[in-house]
Formats: C-alpha cells, sequence, structure tokens
C-alpha cells in the first residue's frame, strides 16, 4: 500500500485540480465554480385551489458575493407558460405563503432593509409591506381564515415590548466593551453566538392598519421555531384559526443535552398562559399538523436524549382526547409531515435505502403507501388531489415534482438549470451493496468520474459522511459535491455505514458507543467491495475526505488504516 500520505486541510479546489480533465467540445465537466452558479428552488407551496405553485428560487450574485432568492410562480394548468418570476430586487424574498382564497400571497423580504411581511396580490399590482416591526420577521404562516399571521421575532424575555429589546441591542451594538459573560449553555449555534434573546411566537391581525404583535409564547424560555435549524413546520394554527399548537424545549439548564421538546396549544390573543399537550412524553415532540376535522398529528420520539432517535406520527383524536402512534410498527424515521387539505390523507418524507421516498399515510390505519421512492424528497407541498415538491439526486439538483394521491408517476414540473447542464456531462451514478460489519447488508454509492472510459484507471475520491446519523444518498449537497469530484476526475466512493438511518433504527443505534468500530469495518470492506466490482478503480491512488464526524473518522483512519491512502482530508473533525 502507498506510504506516501499527508493529513491535510480541506482544499476543494486543489483537490480537484490535481486530477483535472480537459473539456471535450460542449461536454464540459462539472466544476465547483458551475455548483455555486447554479440556480436553488426550494419551498414549494400548493395554492389551496390546487392551481398554482409558488416557490423559492435562490441565485448566486458573483459581483457581490450574495446568494439572492426571488420568488417564483407556476400555473398547473395543462399546456400553461413555464415558471415566471414573481419579485425582482436587489433583497431576498423568501417564505411564500397563499391567502387561503388563493389570490395573494404573504412572503418575507428584506427590501426595507430588514426582515419584514409583505404582499403581492396576483391579479397584479405592487407588493405591499405588511408588517414594520423594530425587529426582523423569522418565520410565517398565514391563519385558515386569513385574518392573521403567526410570525416569529427573536425578543428578550424579560422584555414588554419589541422596542425594549431593539434598545437593549442598540445599546449593546454601540458598548465600546465587547466581552460577554455566559451563565449556561448554549453559548452559540454553530456559527451565531448566543446573545440571550430567544426566538419566541407572536400573532398579527391582518387588518387596514395593522395591529400590535401579540407573544403567544410570553415569558417562555425556549425558541419557538427551534434553534438553529428550525422553521414554520414548528408551528400550526387550528382549522379554525383561534389557536396555535408550536414545539418547545424548556429544559433550563439542560438544554444543550435534551430533546424533550414538546407540544403547547395557546389561543391566538394571548388570553391564557400554553398548555402542554405532551407533558406525558420526555422525549422529542415536533411538527404538529392538523387535520380538516380537528385532529392533532405530530411528530414523535420515545427515547429522552437521544436525537438520531426514530421520529413515528402521533394522532390525537379532536373529540375523545385519545392519542394513538400510527406508525410504531413502521421502521422508518419521518423527516417532513403534513396533510391534505380535506384531512384525509397524510404525507411523509422518509430515509429509505438511501433514498429520501415520500409516502402519503391513512390516518385511520396508518396504512403508507408510497409515491415517490427515487433521489431526495427535500420538500413538498399537499393539495386535495396531488403533491408537488422538490426532489434533487446524485445527477443533479433540487427541480420540482407533481404526483397524485392516489396512483401515476412523478411529473416533472421545472428545468431551472437546463442551460448549464446541457453544457456539461455528469457522472453517471449507481448504488451497490456488500457485506459489512457482522456480515450484514451495507449500501454504498459510486459517481463514475468524467469522461469515463471503462479501459482506463481513475483515482478514488473517498468520501465518508458526518452527523454520523445522516446519509451519503442519492441526494445533492451544496458542500461535498459528488459530480464536483467526478468532473475533477476522480471516481467517488461513498459508505453509508452503520449508523446510517433509513437502514431501520437498530442499524442507526449501532453506532452509540462504537464510534470508530462498526463504521471503520464497513468503510474497508465497502471500499474493498467497490474496487472488486468495478476493476476500472485504482486501489493505489485513493484519498479519504471527511467533514464533522466525518472528520473524526479521518483522523480514526489515520490510527488505525494508515497505509490505505495517498492522502486524508479532514475538515471540522
Amino acid at each position: 500500500m502507498p506510504r506516501n500520505k499527508r493529513l491535510a486541510s480541506w482544499l476543494l479546489i486543489g483537490t480537484l485540480g490535481g486530477a483535472a480533465a480537459a473539456a471535450e467540445g460542449g461536454n464540459a465537466p462539472f466544476t465547483v465554480e458551475d455548483l455555486v452558479l447554479l440556480k436553488r428552488i426550494s419551498d414549494p407551496q400548493l395554492s389551496p385551489d390546487g392551481r398554482r405553485v409558488a416557490f423559492v428560487q435562490r441565485e448566486t450574485d458573483l459581483d457581490a458575493n450574495k446568494g439572492r432568492t426571488s420568488l417564483w410562480l407556476l400555473d398547473l394548468t395543462p399546456g400553461t407558460a413555464p415558471p415566471r418570476r414573481l419579485t425582482d430586487v436587489r433583497a431576498n424574498d423568501s417564505s411564500p405563503r397563499w391567502s387561503p382564497d388563493s389570490r395573494t400571497l404573504y412572503f418575507l423580504s428584506t427590501r426595507s432593509g430588514s426582515s419584514q411581511v409583505w404582499r403581492l396580490p396576483l391579479s397584479g399590482g405592487d407588493a405591499q409591506r405588511v408588517t414594520d416591526y423594530p425587529l426582523e420577521v423569522g418565520a410565517l404562516k398565514v391563519s385558515p381564515r386569513g385574518d392573521l399571521l403567526a410570525l416569529s421575532m427573536e425578543v428578550f424575555p424579560d422584555c414588554a415590548t419589541l422596542e425594549c429589546t431593539r434598545e437593549r441591542l442598540s445599546g449593546r451594538a454601540s458598548d465600546k466593551a465587547s466581552g460577554r459573560t455566559y451563565e449556561r449553555l448554549f453559548i452559540r449555534h454553530w456559527d451565531t453566538w448566543s446573545n440571550g434573546t430567544r426566538s419566541h411566537l407572536f400573532t398579527a391581525q391582518l387588518a387596514p392598519g395593522g395591529a400590535a404583535a401579540i407573544d403567544v409564547s410570553k415569558g417562555f424560555d425556549a425558541d419557538i421555531p427551534g434553534k438553529p435549524f428550525g422553521g414554520d413546520e414548528d408551528f400550526a394554527f387550528s382549522p379554525d384559526g383561534r389557536s396555535l399548537v408550536f414545539s418547545a424545549r424548556i429544559a433550563g439548564r439542560t438544554e444543550p443535552w435534551s430533546t424533550n421538546f414538546d407540544l403547547f396549544q395557546a389561543p391566538v390573543d394571548g388570553s391564557a398562559a400554553p398548555e402542554n399537550l405532551t407533558a406525558g412524553n420526555r422525549a422529542w415532540d415536533a411538527q404538529p399538523v392538523f387535520l380538516a376535522n380537528g385532529d392533532l398529528a405530530w411528530l414523535a420520539q420515545e427515547r429522552p436524549g437521544f436525537e438520531a432517535d426514530r421520529f413515528h406520527i402521533m394522532l390525537k383524536d379532536a373529540h375523545t382526547g385519545a392519542v394513538r402512534s400510527l406508525t410504531g410498527s413502521w421502521d422508518r424515521s419521518v423527516h417532513q409531515l403534513g396533510a391534505t387539505p380535506d384531512g384525509k390523507t397524510l404525507l411523509a418524507s422518509v430515509d429509505e435505502l438511501g433514498q429520501t421516498a415520500l409516502y402519503r399515510v391513512d390516518p385511520k390505519t396508518g396504512a403508507p403507501v408510497r409515491l415517490v421512492a427515487r433521489g431526495s424528497v427535500e420538500a413538498f407541498s399537499a393539495g386535495r388531489e396531488r403533491v408537488v415538491f422538490a426532489r434533487a439526486d446524485l445527477g443533479g439538483p433540487a427541480e420540482l415534482y407533481s404526483v397524485a394521491l392516489r396512483a401515476g408517476e412523478p411529473v416533472r414540473l421545472t428545468d431551472a438549470n437546463r442551460e448549464l447542464i446541457a453544457g456539461r456531462r455528469m457522472g453517471a451514478f449507481e448504488q451497490f451493496n456488500f457485506r459489512g460489519w457482522n456480515d450484514e447488508t451495507v449500501y454504498g454509492y459510486l459517481v463514475k468520474p468524467y469522461g469515463f472510459e471503462p479501459a482506463r484507471r481513475y483515482p478514488i475520491a473517498f468520501v465518508v459522511h458526518g452527523g454520523p446519523q445522516v446519509s451519503f444518498g442519492n441526494l445533492w449537497t451544496y458542500r461535498w459535491n459528488a459530480q464536483a469530484f467526478a468532473g475533477g476526475g476522480y471516481a467517488v466512493v461513498m459508505i453509508d455505514f452503520h449508523g446510517t438511518p433509513g437502514y431501520g433504527q437498530a442499524f442507526t443505534d449501532s453506532i452509540s458507543r462504537d464510534w470508530g468500530g462498526k463504521p471503520l469495518i464497513d468503510l474497508q470492506k465497502g471500499l474493498t467491495a467497490a474496487i472488486e466490482k468495478y476493476p476500472w478503480l485504482d486501489g493505489e491512488r485513493a484519498c479519504a475526505l471527511g467533514a464533522s464526524y466525518g472528520g473524526f473518522m479521518m483522523n480514526w483512519i489515520e490510527g488505525n488504516w494508515p497505509d490505505r491512502f495517498r492522502c486524508i482530508v479532514n475538515h471540522d473533525g
């Protein structure tokens, strides 16, 4: 085995440049620059009448060194025009949310200098500002009757007004002393330092002249939505619009290691303290979704403190108060939960054997029926007869699709990156499996290099995922992108080792307290299996790369599998 190995910091451009292949007349390799320039589609929102879908598209402004988001609209009537841009300003527009009559879009925009709520009448006319708060709005929903907004803002819990929070933050900004004292965790989430504010949930009347925001979570020592990744999936209006249910973690000094998020219900006028609906479950309760008849569905875990536990669907009967698990026997963990407007069907996206699949679930029986099997369903919005969803795979970024609730194949709706992708030769990809730790079946993916010729031999980028309870499955990522490596002339091998979700909860649990054991065996056996299956892989020219847990594994490989790779790239491990 090669002895000339080195432990490197993460230098993506340099790593790819060393194996770059020449472009061949119109079939150029996919590059990091291409990755940056791709248009990114997200947050599809089907109109209540089912006729149109609004979505967000992000584009890169290279001159300003920024990404900019705008709103787009697609008419779903067969034979109609392609998507059209709704907003085009030098700001960021996001979070499109429909009025109940499908005539107006509410959205968040920074065009006024801070993130506020705006509305756009689709019959014509300019966007109009709805809110003008002294603080930025972070998440948004419109009530079923269209008379209220639910929105989040960062406030100091002991401040009685929004202006109090603004003044305190302004005072800190002008203070010459920048030191800060922390008496409890969290100190920061990822790259954002905690400043003592909490994300609270507010309501505001949609009336001429506006109305003051009412903090329905007043006094809560918790973030709604939860930080750092929570959004409007963390709260929901009741069908009559009189109350909100939200997910929050009140854990005091144990917050950093607690997963005890509970569901709370509060009147929209703030006239009563929120009621804890799930106090009996000390594990995670999330994503409340009301059915049309008032029944409440949500996602729940069972083991306190274990954030990689399986999320299953719970249902509370609106009339009897009885609570039951709909999917307790289904060995899949739900990512996103939704419901059709008539409440007759639940929708759920789940990790499944290297894919992120979409299912419909019967709220009476809990029986799941798969609607979308391949690729990674990143987001969806359900109507009475169909679901619109964003799906990506290893071959390209997310585009919008539609699938009927009862039968049929998905129909592609958008092709935002057609021109760029058409000029690139993307690497073909496929899934393979082998016998890993304890002779159990383990899956992996292989992506062929640019200009692949079976008679040649190619160096290997052996990419190890982070998490560790996440998957390097059939998905598209803007960080460790397999096609960027393939465009640089590398064959890419990725293993979903023990600990990865989507292969049953026991498989996910197996990594606990064995961070370097089973996964390393899977990686060793997986690389060997790939080289045996694909003889054009050059095992003498292999580089291992990983970030986060993958970075930890790079260090582990350096100490426990030291002579296998020409280079080892550790990022953030």
